[in-house]
C-alpha cells in the first residue's frame, strides 16, 4: 500500500511540473474542417476577415500548426486542374470564389509562424446522395470508378486509376502551394453501416492479385495508396511532410493480442487501415490517432490508449494525439489529465485539438487554460525524422537600435545557396545572465517569429540582459546561438 501511494505520488508530482513546464519542442495543431459549412457563403471579405480572427487567436493560445481541409469531398478549396471548387466555400460545387483561399491561409500561417497541413479526404466524393456535383466532376465522366455505400459515393479504392488520380491532385497541390505537409484523417474505406456490404465483390473476384481473404485485399488496396503518396511526395516535394489522423483503436486485444485493452471499432478490421504498417515502413513522417474518448471511459480509455499508441509508434514516426475539445469538456478536470498524462510520456510528440470552433469558443475554458497554463511559451515543433541534423546558418549583425516603439533588436541572416536551408522564422530567448544560458530551457523564450527585429521588453530592477537569436530553417532545425549583451533603461 505505501508503495502504491509513493507511485501515485510520483505521477501526480510528474503531471504537475508537466502542465508548469511547457515543453520547448511540442506539436501544437489545431483542426480547421471546411466541410462543416462553418465559411460556406461568405463573402472573400467575410471569410478573410473570420480566418485571420481564428488565425490571431490560434497564435495567441500558442498553436503552431493548422490542418486545414482543402479537399473535403473531392473538390478544392484551391485552384485546381482536376477538380471543381468546393461547394463549401459558395454553396455551389464548380463556382469560382475569385480569390485563393488555400493560398491565403498559407501565407497568413507563415506570417505568425504556424505551419500550414493540407488536409485532404482521399476516397469520399459525396456525403450525401442529394450532393449536386459539377458537370465537369470527374464522376461525370467516369462513373465506373466510384462505388455507393452508406449513402455517400467514394473513389473505388480497388482501381489503380483511382490510386493515380489521388496522387495527382496531391502532386498538384505539394507541388504548387507552399504547404509544410499533406495530412488525411480516418476516413478511409468507409464506417461500417449496419445490414449493409460493400459493393466491391466483383473487384476482389477480377482483380484479388492473389489474396484469398477480401479483408486482406482491401488493406492491401489502402497500402498501395498509402505508398504511392510517400513516393509522390518524395519525387515531387520531398520538403513536404505526409502525416496522418486514424480513428483511435488499431485493434483491441480481443481481435489480436498486440491490440489495445478496448472493446471499439477498429482500423485494422473494420476501415482496413494497417496503420502500424505505414509507420513501420516508413511511409508517413507522424501519426495522429484520434483519442476522443474519456480517460476511464469503460470500452476506450484515454490513458489506455495512449500508452497503447507510445508503445507502438516507433522512433522514425513522430507521434502526435488527437483531442476532442468538447468532449474533454464534459467529465470533471477532463482536459488537465489528458494534457498531463501526454506530456509525462516523452515519446508523445505533442496534441491536435478538434475543432477549431470549439477553441475559439472555448468550450469548458479550454482555450484559457492553454493560455494561462500549458501553452504559456511558445513551443517549436518537432524536427521530422528525415529532416534532422540539417541546421540552418546562425544569424549575424545583431544590433540594439533606439526607436519610436522603444528599444529593438534587430539581426539580419546569411547568405545560403540552398534555399531550404533559408530560416522561415527565428526563436528570441531572453536571461539575466550569460552564464545562465540554456536554450532548452522553454520558460526563456520571449517570441518565435517571422521578423528580422523584436522588441526588448524592459524588465523592472534588471540593469542588463542577454538575448540569445537562433535561426529555425522549415524543416524546424535550429541553428547556433548568437548573444547579444543588452543595457537596459529604466
Amino acid at each position: 500500500m505505501k508503495r502504491l501511494l509513493t507511485t501515485i505520488a510520483m505521477l501526480a508530482f510528474i503531471c504537475c511540473m508537466a502542465a508548469q513546464l511547457p515543453p520547448k519542442r511540442e506539436f501544437r495543431g489545431v483542426w480547421m474542417p471546411t466541410v462543416t459549412g462553418e465559411y460556406t457563403g461568405l463573402s472573400e471579405k467575410e471569410m478573410k476577415s473570420k480566418l485571420i480572427g481564428q488565425l490571431d487567436r490560434m497564435q495567441e493560445l500558442g498553436i503552431n500548426a493548422v490542418l486545414f481541409q482543402v479537399r473535403p469531398e473531392a473538390d478544392a478549396w484551391y485552384r485546381s486542374r482536376f477538380e471543381p471548387w468546393s461547394r463549401f466555400i459558395t454553396g455551389r460545387q464548380g463556382q469560382d470564389p475569385g480569390w485563393d483561399p488555400t493560398e491565403f491561409m498559407i501565407d497568413e500561417c507563415h506570417k505568425r509562424c504556424i505551419e500550414f497541413h493540407a488536409w485532404i479526404n482521399p476516397y469520399r466524393v459525396k456525403t450525401s446522395a442529394a450532393t449536386a456535383l459539377d458537370a465537369r466532376h470527374l464522376y461525370n465522366r467516369h462513373p465506373e470508378m466510384f462505388i455507393e455505400y452508406g449513402g455517400q459515393t467514394f473513389f473505388n479504392p480497388a482501381l489503380k486509376e483511382s490510386r493515380e488520380f489521388i496522387c495527382r491532385i496531391i502532386k498538384d497541390i505539394a507541388t504548387h502551394y507552399d504547404i509544410d505537409a499533406i495530412h488525411m484523417d480516418d476516413y478511409f474505406y468507409p464506417y461500417p453501416k449496419a445490414g449493409e456490404t460493400l459493393p466491391d465483390l466483383y473487384d476482389f473476384t477480377a482483380r484479388s492479385r492473389g489474396f484469398k481473404d477480401i479483408g486482406e485485399w482491401r488493406r492491401d488496396n489502402v497500402n498501395k495508396l498509402i505508398k504511392q503518396i510517400r513516393d509522390t511526395i518524395d519525387s515531387a516535394a520531398p520538403w513536404v511532410q505526409f502525416g496522418i489522423s486514424p480513428f483511435g483503436i488499431y485493434r483491441n486485444i480481443g481481435s489480436d493480442p498486440r491490440g489495445s485493452r478496448t472493446k471499439g471499432l477498429q482500423n485494422y478490421d473494420d476501415l482496413y487501415a494497417d496503420v502500424l504498417l505505414w509507420i513501420d515502413e516508413g511511409w508517413i513522417d507522424y501519426v495522429a490517432p484520434q483519442l476522443y474518448w474519456e480517460v476511464g471511459h469503460p470500452a476506450a480509455d484515454y490513458n489506455e490508449l495512449l500508452r497503447w499508441w507510445s508503445d507502438n509508434v516507433n522512433d522514425h514516426c513522430l507521434l502526435y494525439i488527437g483531442q476532442d475539445v468538447a468532449r474533454s469538456v464534459k467529465g470533471e478536470n477532463q482536459q488537465r489529465m489528458k494534457l498531463d498524462s501526454l506530456r509525462a510520456d516523452h515519446d508523445i510528440d505533442g496534441y491536435c485539438l478538434y475543432p477549431v470552433k470549439q477553441v475559439m469558443a472555448n468550450t469548458g475554458n479550454y482555450a484559457k487554460v492553454l493560455y494561462t497554463s500549458y501553452n504559456a511559451t511558445p513551443a517549436l515543433p518537432h524536427v521530422a525524422k528525415r529532416f534532422e541534423g540539417q541546421r540552418p546558418k546562425k544569424v549575424r549583425s545583431v544590433k540594439v537600435a533606439d526607436t519610436s516603439d522603444g528599444m529593438m533588436l534587430f539581426w539580419n541572416t546569411r547568405k545560403v545557396k540552398d534555399c531550404f536551408k533559408e530560416p522561415t522564422k527565428f526563436c528570441v530567448y531572453r536571461f539575466d545572465r550569460k552564464k545562465d544560458i540554456n536554450l532548452g530551457q522553454s520558460s526563456a523564450i520571449v517570441s518565435i517569429t517571422a521578423d528580422r527585429y523584436t522588441k526588448i521588453l524592459p524588465t523592472e530592477g534588471k540593469r542588463k540582459q542577454y538575448y540569445v537569436i537562433t535561426a529555425i530553417d522549415r524543416f524546424n532545425n535550429e541553428s547556433k546561438q548568437v548573444v547579444k549583451k543588452v543595457k537596459l533603461k529604466n
